[in-house]
């Protein structure tokens, strides 16, 4: 296993010490082992982790030691002109460089999302640990700080999907299918699913849509689509990183539509579509990390999983100890999976 810094882990003011418990693979990870998201190595892996509090650095009071905390990606500052508007994915301080905490012998490792969860223990800052209540098992909280947050936070965020609405998500797979719970809790009236895995229409119907379109089985997804949704959708949400996906989310906008992109192409992908359709007040969203704020919509949907409205143990499809790396990231390459959830020992 890689270890913080050897002989103890020294806290600077406005740090936590967390033992992970749980981290789920999500396709981010992946997509820096094969390269579509170059990142600078050797690197801790993990942004969607949860676990318990050991030790808090000078000045953290909101949790303690023993506390049960989801982690988030965002090591915002607070007081810049972003954060002040309540946007700290914008914040620069959480685009920023990754640092090096780790080391494993004698050579030093970057960590990954300011968060690095593929680990024993990982340091983060305060505003990235947010307490959870204790009932939740830590494999489904993990979810909720990448997963949950992207998907549910990109349709009550960034598109502000509105009762009686129509939402269109191609890819049902980990973010898709919290895109679907999150437009079955903002009210969509025509959720519609998409996917080439037809394996993946009965998790789909349970996260919320209402039809789901095989693009396997039919030559052209977009009429299929259209065949629901004659006039076309209110939102369209790309999930799954493809050019060509983007296109058709564009290509299934009703007029003041907008398509939303969620999904993560390669670094110098460029997607083309039709600039006269976009005379019809058409919008195309950027969405980082769902627009979130971690601190209040993490206790939202903690809340709202309390409630029986979000669902989060559904997503875990399988857990796997840590030293099973390669077979959960297969099964996540592969499709098998919701979402693969790695599991550390006591």
């Amino acid at each position: 296993m890689i270890a913080l810094l050897e002989g103890g882990v020294p806290l600077w003011g406005g740090e936590v010490l967390v033992g992970v418990r749980a981290a789920g693979l999500c396709h981010s990870d992946l997509s820096v082992i094969d390269g579509t998201i170059p990142f600078p190595v050797p690197v801790v892996l993990g942004h969607e982790g949860a676990g318990v509090v050991e030790a808090v650095g000078p000045g953290v009071t909101h949790v303690v030691p023993g506390d049960h905390v989801a982690l988030s990606t965002l090591a915002n500052c607070g007081a810049c002109a972003e954060c002040d508007r309540g946007r700290p994915t914008m914040c620069r301080t959480a685009i920023g460089m990754p640092g090096k905490p780790f080391r494993r012998g004698g050579a030093e490792l970057f960590n990954f999302a300011s968060n690095s969860a593929f680990a024993e223990r990982t340091v983060v800052k305060a505003v990235q640990a947010v307490k959870i209540p204790e009932e939740i098992p830590m494999a489904s909280a993990a979810l909720i700080g990448c997963g949950v947050l992207t998907g549910v936070g990109a349709v009550l965020n960034r598109a502000r999907v509105d009762r009686g609405d129509s939402v269109v998500v191609i890819g049902a797979g980990g973010i898709g299918l919290n895109v679907l719970q999150g437009a079955r809790l903002a009210g969509a009236s025509v959720i519609v699913a998409v996917d080439a895995n037809p394996a993946k229409e009965a998790v789909a119907r349970q996260f919320g849509a209402t039809h789901f379109v095989d693009a396997s089985a039919v030559p052209d997804a977009v009429k299929a689509v259209k065949a629901i949704l004659p006039a076309g959708a209110d939102h369209a949400f790309e999930c799954v990183g493809s050019t060509r996906l983007i296109r058709q989310a564009v290509d299934l906008l009703d007029r003041h539509g907008q398509a939303v992109l969620l999904g993560v192409p390669p670094a110098g992908a460029e997607a083309s579509f039709l600039v006269s359709s976009m005379y019809l007040d058409k919008s195309i969203l950027g969405c980082r990390y769902g627009s979130s704020r971690p601190q209040r919509d993490i206790a939202l949907y903690a809340r709202l999983y309390r409630e029986g409205r979000l669902l989060l143990d559904e997503l875990v499809t399988a857990t796997y100890d840590v030293e099973d790396f390669a077979r959960a990231a297969d099964d996540a390459h592969r499709g098998r999976v919701a979402r693969a959830v790695l599991v550390f020992g006591e």
